[in-house]
Protein backbone atom coordinates (compact mmCIF):
# COMPACT_ATOMS: atom_id res chain seq x y z
CA UNK A 1 0.00 0.00 0.00
CA UNK A 2 1.70 3.44 -1.41
CA UNK A 3 1.72 5.58 1.89
CA UNK A 4 -0.17 9.06 1.99
CA UNK A 5 2.28 11.53 2.85
CA UNK A 6 0.15 14.29 3.08
CA UNK A 7 -1.49 12.49 5.69
CA UNK A 8 0.75 10.38 7.26
CA UNK A 9 -1.87 9.03 9.66
CA UNK A 10 -4.88 8.24 7.62
CA UNK A 11 -7.37 10.72 8.42
CA UNK A 12 -10.21 11.07 6.36
CA UNK A 13 -9.72 14.77 4.44
CA UNK A 14 -12.79 16.32 4.32
CA UNK A 15 -12.75 19.42 1.22
CA UNK A 16 -14.46 22.71 1.61
CA UNK A 17 -13.93 22.91 5.39
CA UNK A 18 -13.18 26.67 7.03
CA UNK A 19 -9.62 26.42 8.06
CA UNK A 20 -8.55 28.00 11.68
CA UNK A 21 -8.39 31.54 10.22
CA UNK A 22 -12.05 31.32 8.90
CA UNK A 23 -13.39 29.81 11.90
CA UNK A 24 -11.95 33.10 14.33
CA UNK A 25 -13.22 35.96 11.74
CA UNK A 26 -16.63 33.82 12.06
CA UNK A 27 -16.36 34.19 16.13
CA UNK A 28 -15.02 37.74 16.11
CA UNK A 29 -18.36 38.66 13.82
CA UNK A 30 -20.33 36.36 16.00
CA UNK A 31 -19.01 37.96 19.57
CA UNK A 32 -19.02 41.43 18.46
CA UNK A 33 -22.55 41.29 17.07
CA UNK A 34 -23.95 39.78 20.24
CA UNK A 35 -21.61 42.82 22.53
CA UNK A 36 -23.20 45.56 20.72
CA UNK A 37 -26.71 43.89 20.48
CA UNK A 38 -26.26 43.34 24.31
CA UNK A 39 -24.68 46.09 26.10
CA UNK A 40 -24.06 49.34 23.46
CA UNK A 41 -27.70 48.77 22.09
CA UNK A 42 -29.50 48.84 25.24
CA UNK A 43 -27.09 51.81 26.49
CA UNK A 44 -27.67 54.33 23.90
CA UNK A 45 -31.33 54.04 23.91
CA UNK A 46 -31.23 54.59 27.62
CA UNK A 47 -29.11 57.62 27.15
CA UNK A 48 -31.81 58.70 24.37
CA UNK A 49 -34.47 57.93 26.35
CA UNK A 50 -33.76 60.55 29.53
CA UNK A 51 -32.17 62.94 27.07
CA UNK A 52 -36.47 62.72 25.72
CA UNK A 53 -38.04 62.47 29.16
CA UNK A 54 -35.82 65.04 30.73
CA UNK A 55 -35.95 67.70 27.68
CA UNK A 56 -39.76 67.20 27.74
CA UNK A 57 -40.04 67.54 31.29
CA UNK A 58 -37.87 70.91 31.04
CA UNK A 59 -40.09 71.62 28.27
CA UNK A 60 -43.35 71.82 29.88
CA UNK A 61 -42.98 74.97 32.98
CA UNK A 62 -45.48 73.18 35.44
CA UNK A 63 -43.09 70.23 35.36
CA UNK A 64 -39.42 72.14 35.15
CA UNK A 65 -40.93 74.37 38.21
CA UNK A 66 -41.64 71.47 40.45
CA UNK A 67 -38.52 69.81 39.57
CA UNK A 68 -36.35 73.08 40.46
CA UNK A 69 -38.41 74.00 43.31
CA UNK A 70 -38.29 70.57 45.05
CA UNK A 71 -34.30 71.25 44.89
CA UNK A 72 -34.62 74.37 46.40
CA UNK A 73 -37.14 73.71 49.03
CA UNK A 74 -34.36 70.29 50.31
CA UNK A 75 -31.60 72.99 50.16
CA UNK A 76 -33.54 75.99 51.92
CA UNK A 77 -34.24 73.13 54.28
CA UNK A 78 -31.62 71.70 54.82
CA UNK A 79 -30.11 75.27 55.49
CA UNK A 80 -33.35 76.31 58.21
CA UNK A 81 -32.32 72.65 59.88
CA UNK A 82 -28.65 74.11 60.76
CA UNK A 83 -29.91 77.24 61.88
CA UNK A 84 -32.21 75.84 64.45
CA UNK A 85 -29.13 73.19 65.97
CA UNK A 86 -27.30 76.72 66.32
CA UNK A 87 -24.65 76.07 63.29
CA UNK A 88 -24.09 78.48 60.54
CA UNK A 89 -23.40 77.63 57.14
CA UNK A 90 -19.06 77.63 57.22
CA UNK A 91 -17.07 80.62 55.92
CA UNK A 92 -13.45 80.77 54.59
CA UNK A 93 -10.62 82.53 55.93
CA UNK A 94 -10.61 84.54 52.47
CA UNK A 95 -14.23 85.77 53.49
CA UNK A 96 -13.31 86.63 56.80
CA UNK A 97 -10.57 88.51 55.86
CA UNK A 98 -12.92 90.82 53.19
CA UNK A 99 -14.89 91.47 56.25
CA UNK A 100 -12.39 92.72 58.16
CA UNK A 101 -11.59 95.08 55.45
CA UNK A 102 -14.75 96.01 54.48
CA UNK A 103 -15.86 96.61 58.22
CA UNK A 104 -11.95 98.84 58.77
CA UNK A 105 -12.49 100.94 55.23
CA UNK A 106 -16.31 102.15 57.02
CA UNK A 107 -15.43 102.85 59.98
CA UNK A 108 -12.02 104.46 60.27
CA UNK A 109 -12.49 108.17 58.47
CA UNK A 110 -15.29 108.19 61.20
CA UNK A 111 -12.93 107.95 64.60
CA UNK A 112 -11.10 110.96 65.67
CA UNK A 113 -7.94 111.08 68.45
CA UNK A 114 -8.52 113.58 70.85
CA UNK A 115 -5.65 114.97 72.97
CA UNK A 116 -6.46 116.27 76.35
CA UNK A 117 -4.25 118.95 77.78
CA UNK A 118 -4.41 119.45 82.23
CA UNK A 119 -2.89 121.44 84.27
CA UNK A 120 -1.08 119.35 87.51
CA UNK A 121 -0.58 121.03 90.53
CA UNK A 122 2.65 119.68 93.29
CA UNK A 123 1.19 120.85 96.07
CA UNK A 124 4.03 119.54 98.94
CA UNK A 125 7.62 118.64 97.66
CA UNK A 126 9.67 115.65 98.72
CA UNK A 127 11.67 118.89 100.97
CA UNK A 128 8.48 119.95 102.43
CA UNK A 129 7.90 122.90 99.67
CA UNK A 130 4.94 124.31 97.92
CA UNK A 131 4.90 122.77 94.87
CA UNK A 132 4.43 124.32 91.51
CA UNK A 133 2.14 123.75 88.71
CA UNK A 134 3.20 121.80 85.08
CA UNK A 135 1.41 120.11 82.09
CA UNK A 136 0.55 116.84 81.32
CA UNK A 137 -1.28 115.48 78.45
CA UNK A 138 -3.93 112.19 77.99
CA UNK A 139 -5.42 110.53 74.53
CA UNK A 140 -8.07 109.08 73.78
CA UNK A 141 -10.72 108.36 70.69
CA UNK A 142 -13.88 109.69 69.32
CA UNK A 143 -16.66 109.06 66.96
CA UNK A 144 -17.73 111.28 64.59
CA UNK A 145 -21.99 111.28 64.72
CA UNK A 146 -22.11 114.62 63.25
CA UNK A 147 -21.41 115.82 59.42
CA UNK A 148 -20.58 119.33 61.08
CA UNK A 149 -18.27 118.26 63.70
CA UNK A 150 -19.92 116.34 66.48
CA UNK A 151 -17.88 113.91 68.39
CA UNK A 152 -19.30 111.41 70.71
CA UNK A 153 -16.27 110.00 73.32
CA UNK A 154 -15.80 109.19 77.04
CA UNK A 155 -16.77 111.39 80.04
CA UNK A 156 -13.49 110.36 82.10
CA UNK A 157 -11.37 111.42 79.11
CA UNK A 158 -12.37 115.14 78.14
CA UNK A 159 -13.69 115.61 81.90
CA UNK A 160 -10.93 113.86 84.38
CA UNK A 161 -10.05 116.26 87.25
CA UNK A 162 -9.04 114.41 91.16
CA UNK A 163 -7.29 115.77 93.98
CA UNK A 164 -4.51 113.93 96.36
CA UNK A 165 -2.64 114.54 99.58
CA UNK A 166 0.29 115.89 97.19
CA UNK A 167 -0.94 116.97 94.01
CA UNK A 168 -4.56 117.99 92.09
CA UNK A 169 -5.66 117.58 88.60
CA UNK A 170 -7.37 120.59 87.01
CA UNK A 171 -10.11 120.11 85.07
CA UNK A 172 -9.23 119.63 80.58
CA UNK A 173 -7.11 123.29 79.57
CA UNK A 174 -6.73 122.86 75.76
CA UNK A 175 -8.66 119.55 73.52
CA UNK A 176 -7.61 119.13 69.90
CA UNK A 177 -8.70 116.93 67.48
CA UNK A 178 -7.00 114.67 64.90
CA UNK A 179 -8.83 113.58 62.25
CA UNK A 180 -8.17 110.18 59.93
CA UNK A 181 -5.15 110.67 57.75
CA UNK A 182 -4.79 113.54 58.46
CA UNK A 183 -1.57 115.42 60.29
CA UNK A 184 -3.41 118.87 61.48
CA UNK A 185 -4.82 119.18 64.79
CA UNK A 186 -8.44 121.21 65.38
CA UNK A 187 -9.16 122.88 68.81
CA UNK A 188 -12.34 121.21 69.94
CA UNK A 189 -14.67 122.30 72.57
CA UNK A 190 -16.87 120.46 75.48
CA UNK A 191 -20.32 120.89 74.53
CA UNK A 192 -21.66 118.25 77.44
CA UNK A 193 -20.77 115.65 79.70
CA UNK A 194 -22.37 112.78 82.23
CA UNK A 195 -20.38 111.33 84.56
CA UNK A 196 -23.57 108.72 85.18
CA UNK A 197 -23.42 106.84 81.38
CA UNK A 198 -19.43 108.40 81.27
CA UNK A 199 -20.35 110.05 77.66
CA UNK A 200 -19.29 113.24 76.50
CA UNK A 201 -20.11 115.11 73.73
CA UNK A 202 -17.32 117.87 71.97
CA UNK A 203 -16.88 119.95 68.53
CA UNK A 204 -14.64 120.68 66.05
CA UNK A 205 -15.00 123.78 63.57
CA UNK A 206 -15.12 121.65 60.73
CA UNK A 207 -17.81 120.46 57.53
CA UNK A 208 -18.10 117.59 55.40
CA UNK A 209 -17.16 114.86 58.02
CA UNK A 210 -17.37 111.60 57.68
CA UNK A 211 -20.72 110.51 60.28
CA UNK A 212 -20.25 107.31 61.42
CA UNK A 213 -23.51 104.41 61.13
CA UNK A 214 -24.82 103.32 64.20
CA UNK A 215 -26.49 99.59 64.20
CA UNK A 216 -28.92 98.19 66.42
CA UNK A 217 -26.99 96.71 69.65
CA UNK A 218 -30.11 95.57 71.36
CA UNK A 219 -29.89 92.76 68.42
CA UNK A 220 -26.66 91.67 68.48
CA UNK A 221 -25.54 88.23 69.16
CA UNK A 222 -22.96 86.23 71.42
CA UNK A 223 -20.20 85.15 69.01
CA UNK A 224 -21.01 87.62 66.24
CA UNK A 225 -17.72 89.87 64.68
CA UNK A 226 -16.63 92.72 66.55
CA UNK A 227 -14.15 95.25 65.51
CA UNK A 228 -12.61 97.86 68.09
CA UNK A 229 -11.36 100.98 66.57
CA UNK A 230 -9.81 104.14 67.93
CA UNK A 231 -5.68 105.58 68.95
CA UNK A 232 -4.76 103.12 71.75
CA UNK A 233 -1.48 104.26 72.88
CA UNK A 234 -1.93 107.40 70.66
CA UNK A 235 -1.02 105.15 67.56
CA UNK A 236 -3.54 106.49 65.30
CA UNK A 237 -6.15 104.60 63.82
CA UNK A 238 -6.24 101.26 64.78
CA UNK A 239 -8.11 97.93 64.53
CA UNK A 240 -8.06 94.66 66.79
CA UNK A 241 -10.69 92.29 65.97
CA UNK A 242 -12.83 89.52 68.35
CA UNK A 243 -16.01 88.55 69.09
CA UNK A 244 -18.88 89.86 71.25
CA UNK A 245 -18.54 87.77 73.87
CA UNK A 246 -21.84 88.83 76.49
CA UNK A 247 -24.45 91.18 76.35
CA UNK A 248 -25.82 93.17 78.53
CA UNK A 249 -23.00 92.08 81.31
CA UNK A 250 -23.22 93.83 84.64
CA UNK A 251 -19.34 95.91 85.28
CA UNK A 252 -18.69 97.62 88.08
CA UNK A 253 -16.11 100.64 88.14
CA UNK A 254 -13.15 101.80 90.43
CA UNK A 255 -15.54 104.19 91.75
CA UNK A 256 -18.48 101.67 92.12
CA UNK A 257 -20.48 102.63 89.82
CA UNK A 258 -22.54 99.85 87.51
CA UNK A 259 -22.62 99.62 83.51
CA UNK A 260 -24.41 96.81 81.50
CA UNK A 261 -22.03 96.83 78.90
CA UNK A 262 -21.48 94.48 75.59
CA UNK A 263 -18.10 92.72 76.30
CA UNK A 264 -15.49 91.60 73.57
CA UNK A 265 -12.56 89.55 73.69
CA UNK A 266 -11.40 92.56 70.80
CA UNK A 267 -8.59 94.56 72.60
CA UNK A 268 -9.39 97.67 73.96
CA UNK A 269 -6.01 99.44 75.27
CA UNK A 270 -5.55 102.58 77.27
CA UNK A 271 -6.55 105.39 74.77
CA UNK A 272 -9.01 103.09 72.93
CA UNK A 273 -11.64 104.71 74.89
CA UNK A 274 -13.93 106.58 73.28
CA UNK A 275 -13.38 104.63 69.93
CA UNK A 276 -16.00 102.51 68.28
CA UNK A 277 -16.71 98.39 68.46
CA UNK A 278 -18.08 97.65 65.16
CA UNK A 279 -19.92 94.78 63.55
CA UNK A 280 -19.12 93.25 59.96
CA UNK A 281 -21.02 96.04 58.41
CA UNK A 282 -19.08 98.12 59.97
CA UNK A 283 -21.33 99.87 62.14
CA UNK A 284 -21.54 101.05 65.42
CA UNK A 285 -22.98 98.80 67.91
CA UNK A 286 -20.86 100.25 71.40
CA UNK A 287 -18.61 102.66 72.45
CA UNK A 288 -15.36 101.54 74.01
CA UNK A 289 -15.16 102.36 77.76
CA UNK A 290 -12.94 99.80 79.71
CA UNK A 291 -11.03 96.98 80.01
CA UNK A 292 -10.26 94.62 83.02
CA UNK A 293 -6.45 94.20 83.85
CA UNK A 294 -4.15 92.02 86.03
CA UNK A 295 -2.84 89.18 86.34
CA UNK A 296 -4.93 86.26 84.79
CA UNK A 297 -6.89 88.78 83.01
CA UNK A 298 -6.99 88.68 79.59
CA UNK A 299 -9.38 89.84 76.41
CA UNK A 300 -11.77 91.40 78.69
CA UNK A 301 -12.75 94.26 77.12
CA UNK A 302 -15.96 96.44 77.52
CA UNK A 303 -18.51 98.77 75.23
CA UNK A 304 -21.43 101.07 76.22
CA UNK A 305 -24.61 99.47 74.48
CA UNK A 306 -24.56 102.32 71.35
CA UNK A 307 -28.24 102.28 71.65
CA UNK A 308 -27.99 103.56 75.36
CA UNK A 309 -26.33 106.67 73.88
CA UNK A 310 -29.05 108.12 71.43
CA UNK A 311 -31.29 109.94 74.11
CA UNK A 312 -27.95 110.88 76.27
CA UNK A 313 -25.83 111.83 73.21
CA UNK A 314 -28.97 114.39 72.38
CA UNK A 315 -29.60 115.76 75.41
CA UNK A 316 -25.80 116.87 75.94
CA UNK A 317 -25.95 118.48 72.45
CA UNK A 318 -29.35 120.32 73.63
CA UNK A 319 -28.39 121.31 77.21
CA UNK A 320 -24.98 120.13 77.79
CA UNK A 321 -26.26 118.00 80.42
CA UNK A 322 -28.68 115.48 81.04
CA UNK A 323 -31.89 115.65 82.55
CA UNK A 324 -33.03 113.25 85.16
CA UNK A 325 -36.02 112.35 87.42
CA UNK A 326 -35.33 113.26 91.02
CA UNK A 327 -36.94 112.33 93.63
CA UNK A 328 -34.14 113.59 96.39
CA UNK A 329 -33.69 110.90 98.54
CA UNK A 330 -30.61 108.39 100.20
CA UNK A 331 -31.24 105.23 101.05
CA UNK A 332 -29.32 102.12 102.93
CA UNK A 333 -30.43 98.37 101.40
CA UNK A 334 -32.00 96.03 104.01
CA UNK A 335 -31.16 92.52 103.63
CA UNK A 336 -33.10 90.19 105.55
CA UNK A 337 -30.40 89.74 108.12
CA UNK A 338 -30.02 93.31 108.32
CA UNK A 339 -33.88 93.71 108.58
CA UNK A 340 -33.99 91.25 111.38
CA UNK A 341 -31.09 92.95 113.15
CA UNK A 342 -32.89 96.06 113.20
CA UNK A 343 -36.83 95.08 114.11
CA UNK A 344 -37.05 96.60 110.29
CA UNK A 345 -38.77 94.80 106.71
CA UNK A 346 -36.89 94.09 104.37
CA UNK A 347 -36.54 97.25 101.40
CA UNK A 348 -34.84 100.31 101.39
CA UNK A 349 -34.34 102.44 104.87
CA UNK A 350 -34.59 106.21 103.90
CA UNK A 351 -31.10 107.02 105.50
CA UNK A 352 -31.50 111.25 104.15
CA UNK A 353 -33.99 113.82 102.15
CA UNK A 354 -33.27 116.58 100.74
CA UNK A 355 -35.25 120.12 101.47
CA UNK A 356 -37.80 120.48 99.16
CA UNK A 357 -37.47 117.86 97.16
CA UNK A 358 -39.99 115.32 95.45
CA UNK A 359 -39.55 113.14 98.00
CA UNK A 360 -39.75 115.62 101.01
CA UNK A 361 -43.19 116.71 99.43
CA UNK A 362 -44.48 113.39 98.56
CA UNK A 363 -44.32 112.81 102.85
CA UNK A 364 -41.23 110.58 102.76
CA UNK A 365 -39.64 110.50 106.25
CA UNK A 366 -36.76 109.38 107.92
CA UNK A 367 -36.79 106.12 108.62
CA UNK A 368 -39.73 105.19 106.44
CA UNK A 369 -38.41 101.96 104.33
CA UNK A 370 -39.71 101.32 100.57
CA UNK A 371 -40.77 97.97 99.70
CA UNK A 372 -42.37 98.67 96.48
CA UNK A 373 -42.16 101.39 93.44
CA UNK A 374 -44.65 100.98 90.77
CA UNK A 375 -46.37 97.58 92.16
CA UNK A 376 -43.01 96.25 91.97
CA UNK A 377 -40.86 95.00 94.96
CA UNK A 378 -37.72 96.47 95.78
CA UNK A 379 -34.69 95.97 98.16
CA UNK A 380 -32.02 98.03 96.44
CA UNK A 381 -31.85 101.54 95.69
CA UNK A 382 -30.52 100.70 92.31
CA UNK A 383 -33.63 98.91 91.35
CA UNK A 384 -35.56 102.02 92.62
CA UNK A 385 -33.35 104.54 90.61
CA UNK A 386 -34.04 101.54 87.60
CA UNK A 387 -37.88 102.11 88.15
CA UNK A 388 -37.79 105.56 88.35
CA UNK A 389 -35.67 106.63 85.13
CA UNK A 390 -37.97 104.84 83.29
CA UNK A 391 -39.91 108.05 83.92
CA UNK A 392 -39.55 111.54 82.84
CA UNK A 393 -39.59 114.58 84.95
CA UNK A 394 -43.33 115.75 86.30
CA UNK A 395 -44.66 112.11 86.01
CA UNK A 396 -46.05 110.56 88.96
CA UNK A 397 -44.36 107.41 90.62
CA UNK A 398 -46.53 105.30 92.95
CA UNK A 399 -44.20 103.87 95.70
CA UNK A 400 -45.65 101.68 99.46
CA UNK A 401 -43.41 102.39 102.51
CA UNK A 402 -43.53 100.78 105.37
CA UNK A 403 -43.64 103.08 108.64
CA UNK A 404 -43.44 101.53 112.39
CA UNK A 405 -44.68 98.18 111.21
CA UNK A 406 -48.03 100.31 108.74
CA UNK A 407 -48.28 100.00 105.21
CA UNK A 408 -48.43 103.60 103.13
CA UNK A 409 -49.23 104.25 99.40
CA UNK A 410 -47.46 107.47 98.77
CA UNK A 411 -47.64 109.43 95.04
CA UNK A 412 -44.30 111.16 93.97
CA UNK A 413 -44.10 114.08 91.13
CA UNK A 414 -40.49 113.55 90.08
CA UNK A 415 -38.98 116.80 90.02
CA UNK A 416 -35.42 117.34 87.88
CA UNK A 417 -32.20 116.27 89.58
CA UNK A 418 -30.03 119.15 90.25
Amino acid sequence: MEENKENPQGFKTVKNQNTYKDVYKQEKNKNSFSFGRNILLPFFSGVLGCSVVLGTCFGIPTIKEKIINNNITSTTQNTKNLENSGYVSQTSLENYSDTSIYAANKILPSIVGIKVEYSVNSLITMFGNRGQTSTATATGSGIIISEDGYILTNNHIVATSSSEAYYSVSEATKLTVTLFNEEKEYEAKIIGTDQQTDLAVIKIDKDNLAKAEFADSDSIKVGEFAMAVGNPLGMQSSITCGVISAINREVTDSEGKKYNLIQTDAAINSGNSGGALVNNEGKVVGINTLKLSGTGIEGMGFAIPINSTTDITSQLIQYSKVKRPYIGISGIDLDEKTAKNYNLVIGIYIKSIDDFSAGEKAGIKIGDVIVEADGKKVTKMDELNEIKNSHKIGDEMKIKINRNGQEKELTITLGEQP
